[in-house]
């Protein structure tokens, strides 16, 4: 499945490198997941990949990372190419590849988010945030879980979208990232950047401080102490806000389901995958977990 699925990536990313008048020989895949990045080393430039349908959230990639800069906010460059270009039904991006880079601190990634939260909604048009983008297509393919398991999750799902519209209020919708994890809050030499720029959104700035409250308080993955210093550097604790559990669940079902799609076709995940969905269903005690990485 990863050779078919790389054959059509190179298909795909050798067309849209001619439409952009770039050379694609020795391009090395970065990540082949639902977007697939490339590297292409003669130009120091990374494309992405987009899945069919997604020509719309392409053009919004592009526009919010003009935005940001426009803005001063720290945040990964377009290549210098009239984008997004369309390739087999694929829109493709192209970016400046980035300099050696971490995940961001706790403090980097609070101030980064503090900084975006602060900004007046763009002149273009942002979607309202989805928090349940996909959950249903990855419940389709999760084939390595029980039916059981499957059904239990799709009622998770409906509660969590019910209690969802009905969430408490709490701090005023502005511009939200949407996948606010380290991975996508990095810092390098230039400095902390913003990257992966697909579900910019309006909405709750609850939703981006939950994926750091969720990696200390769920999976394991941060601190207290941590935590404690992202709070600090925020100047706001989202777990003291009422509709925590309601945000925190759905990034849970999210991380949950996301391993379940990819075990489909990467048996090495469908332990982590089922070791989840058991600590969500109350099998493994209580958190945080040691939930591990994939991809």
């Amino acid at each position: 499945m990863k050779s078919s699925v790389s054959a059509h990536a190179r298909e795909v990313l050798k067309q849209a490198c001619l439409a952009a008048g770039l050379d694609p020989k020795g391009a090395e895949a970065i990540r082949l997941a639902e977007n697939q990045t490339w590297r292409l080393p003669k130009h120091r430039i990374v494309a992405r990949i987009a899945r069919p349908g997604q020509s719309a959230a392409a053009l919004q990639e592009v526009q919010v990372a003009q935005w940001l800069t426009a803005n001063r906010v720290p945040v990964v460059r377009l290549a210098a190419i009239r984008q997004p270009v369309e390739a087999a039904g694929h829109p493709v991006t192209f970016w400046e590849e980035l300099p050696p880079n971490r995940h961001g601190s706790p403090t980097e990634s609070a101030q980064l988010l503090k900084q975006l939260h602060a900004l007046a909604a763009p002149g273009f048009e942002l979607g309202y945030l989805n928090p349940f983008v996909r959950i249903s297509e990855r419940l389709s393919v999760a084939t390595t879980l029980h039916n059981r398991d499957r059904d239990w999750l799709k009622g998770l799902y409906v509660d969590l979208k019910s209690a969802w519209a009905e969430r408490p209020s709490g701090r005023a919708d502005c511009v939200v990232h949407g996948d606010a994890w380290p991975g996508n809050l990095i810092h390098s030499a230039e400095g902390p950047l913003l990257i992966d720029l697909e579900r910019f959104s309006l909405g709750p700035p609850e939703w981006d401080l939950v994926s750091t409250a969720v990696r200390a308080r769920t999976t394991g993955a941060a601190t207290s102490a941590e935590y404690d210093e992202f709070c600090a550097a925020y100047g706001y604790d989202v777990t003291e806000w009422g509709g925590y559990p309601i945000l925190a669940g759905i990034r849970e079902l999210r991380m949950a389901t996301y391993a379940a799609q990819h075990a489909k076709d990467n048996p090495e995940w469908a332990d982590q995958a089922q070791h989840r969905v058991d600590c969500l269903r109350g099998r493994e005690g209580v958190r945080p977990w040691n939930w591990k990485g994939i991809m």
